[in-house]
């Protein structure tokens, strides 16, 4: 394994003459030991980039709208978490895409404090999306785990007192580096070799704390499944019919799918680049290392965008309400299309059936309340 001693003192034209040689030669005064991508890997993942970032704005900004639109969503804990894993992929889709283009493809240098402020906000991002997952899946585990107490134990403004927790944590330990926790040789050992003027202590911290909340996460889901398995079979015991065997194996089932999806598409994005995370403070890291990581990074911003269709749009009162809100945009576009076409003083039938239909005559549906597990579950005992 070669040695990472950079030189700093190059001039340009001996940084020229030593490009062909190993990084021990190479001079870092503009970052360019991390710039490490070859054309074919900036094309690569640029397009990752441009599609899934975009992708990722719209599908949250659309979450934070019609949560947002909705009175009674808004109400909810549980789409107040949601809603706040929203927000943390909007900000992820915003930071990463711009920063991580800026810097590979464009190859722009900062200076160290516009560096870490970029650096910063990704982190933010990132750390703000893990921790409303863990407040999501304890928001169902607690929901299956003390069902008659729920509604008592988890209200609004608790909910609302972790999310400030969570994202005033966040923002802290973000930012420490643009604080002063920083590599105290610049860009020399002992700095991150992933992260220009990162040091490797605070790359460990966030790495580990970062691990702790994803085995917190599959524990919470673990538990679920199990609890919801153990309801099961003792509705199975109380009632001892073939048909509701048959019910509870397909709950089962279905449970173990979704959550087996879940914790799948979680692990996958996230255990490479922080594999090479904690690789980056044990070992030196060639340029294939770094290259490689580059990619990872970018099944973090994949995870956002694939975090909507897991978390939000799955639930059915939200697809309702989505809905119920392009169907209000569409009548308002269309009253506010034949008001424009009248002749001005004159009022028509056609526009007082607009604000009639508008006002009185939208359609109130009552929509089923299976957005938790133990909502699915008295579901099927119903149906049972």
């Amino acid at each position: 394994m070669e040695e990472w001693e950079v030189h700093t003192s190059l001039g340009p034209t001996e940084a020229k003459g030593n490009v062909s040689s190993p990084i021990v030669n190479r001079s870092c005064e503009n970052l360019e030991c991390y710039m490490v991508l070859i054309k074919a890997e900036k094309t690569a993942i640029g397009s990752i980039c441009l599609l899934a970032g975009p992708i990722t704005l719209l599908e949250n900004v659309l979450v934070l709208g019609v949560i947002a639109a909705t009175a009674t969503l808004r109400r909810r804990p549980s789409y107040l978490f949601i809603a706040s894993l929203a927000l943390a992929d909007v900000f992820a889709s915003c930071f990463f895409t711009t920063s991580f283009l800026d810097f590979h493809l464009f190859r722009h240098s900062d200076g160290p404090t516009a560096y870490l402020f970029k650096l910063g906000g990704v982190t933010m991002a990132f750390t703000s999306s893990v921790g409303s997952l863990l407040l999501t899946a304890l928001d169902r585990y607690l929901c299956i785990q003390q069902a008659s107490r729920y509604k008592v134990l988890l209200t609004r403004r608790r909910a609302l007192l972790s999310l400030l927790i969570l994202w005033s944590a966040t923002i802290v330990i973000s930012f420490l580096p643009l604080m002063g926790w920083r590599c105290p040789t610049g860009l020399n050992p002992p700095c991150s070799r992933l992260f220009p003027y990162i040091n490797q202590g605070y790359l460990a911290c966030w790495t580990s704390l970062t691990l702790v909340l994803l085995a917190l996460i599959l524990g919470a889901y673990a538990l679920i499944l199990w609890k919801a398995h153990q309801h099961e079979s003792s509705m199975t015991s109380l009632q001892g019919a073939a048909g509701t065997g048959q019910a509870r194996m397909r709950m089962d089932i279905r449970l173990a799918r979704t959550f087996g999806l879940i914790l799948v598409i979680l692990v996958s994005c996230w255990l490479p680049a922080l594999s090479f995370m904690l690789a980056d403070v044990t070992v030196i890291l060639t340029h294939n290392q770094q290259r490689a990581f580059a990619f990872c990074s970018t099944l973090c911003l994949v995870n956002s965008a694939v975090n909507p269709l897991l978390y939000a749009l799955r639930c059915r009162e939200l697809r309702v309400a989505l809905l119920q809100l392009l169907q209000r945009l569409r009548m308002f576009g269309r009253c506010k299309k034949s008001t424009e076409n009248l002749t001005p003083g004159l009022p028509s039938a056609e526009d007082n059936n607009c604000t009639a239909v508008t006002e009185d005559e939208m359609p109130k549906t009552r929509t089923t309340r299976l957005s938790s597990i133990s909502d699915m579950v008295n579901d099927q005992k119903q149906k049972i």
